[in-house]
């Protein structure tokens, strides 16, 4: 089942035809407003421009005080960790040379989306060059076009405006520069990964693996130099707080993350489908039984899950995470990068189906890790396909094209299409582990240069 099959050649002129038209398909959606997180992403980058990043957090206090931050009428506070803000700000200050004011515009939404697009292009560059290392020309152009032209990734960046695009870009040259054996910099690159969003941790044992399995120094010193490297950039990031005396603020706004109260963030996984059986069941004595279980779903908080007399279900998800994540990161321990590659996707995969407190868009970063495990072990297509699909399907059924688009009724499919998509996902996670199972340790690369 894991064995590839002969890969059709892409020549070099339809491939660069449709790296065009991947990015065209984007330039026009780039003014396009997007979620309500796009208004939050220039509130920041308003602030990090005119009050600088080390104060946005807040600075001093005992608890530590939490800064709010505000841009004309809006006003919010900041959870993201510091790489984002220093992305925002740069953002921020490249459009100042157009519009000194910071006036909300089509423009200023297209310069908070450029970092992203650019952050997709250089995922492109990363799963080529990492993919022709390992494999091939056709398999690294399958790769990238497997990314590129994903709808997915088309509607979580360019149309919608999420950052996602700037926590894979880091991830995936992290492990690029650890086959390459540079550990000092695919240290350095797990760093920005995580300090840009907190998925970004989901590369650290991915690319731990790949530098242990291709180090061409010794392994120990390989991963001695990555954590160094890890090391002295979280310490660079983190200095301007240190130096404002606000770190302790750092660790309060990024920690709020943690708390989110609720057993489903919109993400369509398996607590989607849980939240919508205890709403439905309590409200079937008010509402009727067609009523309740054909309504639109809404998030449910972990909260009021124990005080119905539930357990919480926090230990219960992590656990089952970190039994997928470790079985994953296990038996690839022996395997190629491209297994390295499928085993970190199902990591985050597992991690979005079964944790609580999972949002739409957490599942991104499985993608372009299975593109590049699929373009080399095609058993991996459908489950790739399958993972794209529901993502796009998981953002779009929330929140369509953006705020410049009516969004469609989610009930077209009588129960809610969001609770369907999410037991299809769970369905998925499972077919997706068998074919993992499946795999060979690794695959004879081709070399068709």
């Amino acid at each position: 089942m894991g064995s590839p099959r002969p890969l059709s050649p892409i020549s070099t002129r339809f491939f660069r035809a449709l790296l065009l038209a991947g990015l065209a398909a984007r330039v026009v959606v780039l003014p396009l407003a997007g979620t309500e997180d796009v208004n939050v992403w220039k509130t920041w980058s308003y602030a990090a421009v005119s009050e600088g990043v080390s104060r946005m957090y807040g600075v001093g206090g005992t608890p530590p005080v939490r800064a709010v931050v505000s841009w004309g009428e809006r006003r919010t506070t900041v959870d993201y960790p510091p790489v984002t803000l220093y992305g925002l700000a740069l953002a921020g200050r490249t459009y100042l040379l157009r519009d000194p004011g910071f006036r909300d515009s089509r423009w200023l939404t297209v310069f908070i989306k450029m970092p992203g697009l650019i952050g997709e292009m250089i995922v492109c560059a990363a799963l080529f060059l990492l993919l022709r290392r390992v494999a091939s020309v056709d398999a690294a152009r399958t790769a990238v076009l497997f990314y590129w032209l994903n709808p997915a990734i088309w509607l979580n960046g360019a149309v919608l405006g999420y950052l996602d695009p700037w926590t894979a870009a880091p991830a995936m040259l992290s492990v690029l520069a650890a086959v390459a054996g540079l550990p000092m910099l695919a240290g350095a690159l797990v760093a920005i990964a995580a300090l840009t969003k907190a998925q970004g941790l989901f590369i650290a044992p991915v690319t731990a693996l790949a530098l242990w399995r291709s180090a061409r120094l010794a392994r120990v010193r390989s991963c001695a130099l990555a954590i160094a490297g890890a090391a002295v950039t979280t310490a660079a990031v983190l200095l301007p707080y240190v130096r404002a005396g606000a770190l302790p603020n750092v660790v309060q706004g990024v920690g709020a993350l943690m708390r989110h109260d609720m057993l489903s963030g919109t993400a369509a996984n398996l607590w989607w489908v849980m939240t919508w059986i205890i709403r439905a069941s309590y409200a079937t004595r008010d509402l009727g039984a067609w009523a309740a279980w054909t309504r639109p779903v809404r998030i449910l908080g972990i909260r009021r899950v124990v005080e119905l007399g539930y357990l919480n279900p926090r230990p219960f998800a992590a656990a089952m995470v970190i039994i997928v994540a470790a079985w994953a990161i296990w038996r690839a321990r022996r395997g190629d990068v491209v297994l390295v590659l499928a085993a970190g996707a199902l990591a985050v995969h597992a991690y979005f189906v079964l944790a609580v407190q999972v949002h739409e868009n957490h599942l991104y970063l499985a993608v372009p890790l299975l593109a590049g495990a699929a373009a080399a072990r095609p058993s991996l297509r459908g489950p790739f396909a399958a993972v794209s699909a529901i993502l796009a399907a998981n953002l779009y059924l929330f929140y369509g094209l953006g705020r410049d688009v009516p969004l469609p009724p989610r009930t077209f499919t009588v129960i809610d299409a969001t609770v369907i998509v999410a037991a299809l996902n769970v369905v998925t996670l499972a077919w997706h582990a068998s074919r993992f199972a499946a795999l060979p340790e690794s695959v004879a690369a081709t070399d068709s240069r």
